[in-house]
């Protein structure tokens, strides 16, 4: 398949590949809806406001996936009312899903985040999580954001790939999968096909397609200050996790999930939140953000 040439092709490709992988997708990333999940949605949303977290009563998130962000953020009551927007029917659907099976109330509907169904001033809190790298025009997507926040709200972005952090990871990837049919045999797993994690293989050759930026810092703060925001932070998070998490993705990705053993599953699980937690107290704030894996901004649209 030929890369994408104009932004609605853009948008097309990220609409059918995230329409496929909408069933499994809680599976693939390991999104947990217990207290695990939770501290890890408000531990970002921390970091991105530098501390304690204040109660928003109307947010919107967009590109909201099956509503990892939005959904905890409500069954931990740092938001009241969140409405929630996807490109992708299927990611909304599976959102609705969740949100039934965790009995929370949300509003969820397919929009384009640069087209917003929304009055002026109508939100809080703007949220999203790896969301950004997918939009095709970012100076129309942060004028939709300014225009539907209210004065003096908020906009909390997370998991946005770095340049440069985006390229170091591709290490451990590669790593990863030189050795994976040792690892196989080793833990007696199976091949498994191409793509069974992403809705098939025709899914799966779609993936390379739907990112479409990662973001030196100043750029990204550049496009927020742009739109008029003030008070824009640009953070970086995860880089020993990272590294961790990629390597141990990249091994699974190419096995039967089900001939994996439970104990090596709960040592990539286990081990990747030990790292957060190093780089947490040992790195972030300490190195430059664009030697992170991840990106975290924040902004205020002025009162």
């Amino acid at each position: 398949m030929a890369a994408p040439s104009s932004p609605d092709a853009i948008r097309d490709v990220n609409t059918r590949y995230h329409d496929g992988a909408a069933a499994d997708y809680d599976a693939k990333w390991g999104i947990d809806w217990g207290q695990t999940g939770r501290e890890q949605v408000l531990g970002k949303l921390r970091k991105a406001l530098g501390g304690a977290l204040p109660v928003f009563d109307r947010s919107l998130e967009i590109g909201a996936g099956t509503g990892y962000f939005s959904l905890h953020l409500l069954m931990s009551g740092v938001v009241g009312r969140a409405t929630c927007t996807d490109i992708s029917p299927g990611m909304v659907e599976a959102l609705e899903h969740n949100a039934e099976r965790l009995d929370l109330e949300v509003e969820a509907l397919v929009a384009d985040a640069e087209q917003l169904p929304f009055a002026d001033d109508s939100f809080d809190l703007v949220v999203g999580h790896a969301v950004l790298h997918h939009l095709p025009d970012l100076t129309q997507a942060f004028a939709e954001l300014f225009r539907v926040l209210k004065p003096g709200g908020t906009i909390v972005f997370a998991g946005e790939p770095s340049r440069y952090g985006d390229r170091i990871a591709n290490v451990p990837k590669r790593a990863a999968t030189a050795v994976a049919p040792i690892w196989r045999a080793a833990l007696g797993a199976s091949s498994a096909p191409a793509g069974h994690t992403d809705g098939g293989e025709h899914n799966h050759e779609l993936e390379q397609h739907v990112d479409v930026h990662a973001f030196v810092p100043a750029d990204l703060e550049l496009v927020a200050r742009d739109a008029g925001f003030a008070d824009v932070h640009v953070r970086g998070e995860e880089l020993l996790a990272n590294w961790f998490g990629w390597t141990n993705r990249a091994l699974e990705a190419t096995a039967v999930a089900d001939e994996v053993p439970w104990a090596w599953k709960q040592y990539a699980f286990r081990g990747y939140l030990a790292l957060q937690e190093v780089d947490r107290r040992m790195l972030e704030g300490r190195l430059p953000a664009a030697v992170f894996y991840n990106l975290l901004l924040s902004a205020r649209k002025p009162a």
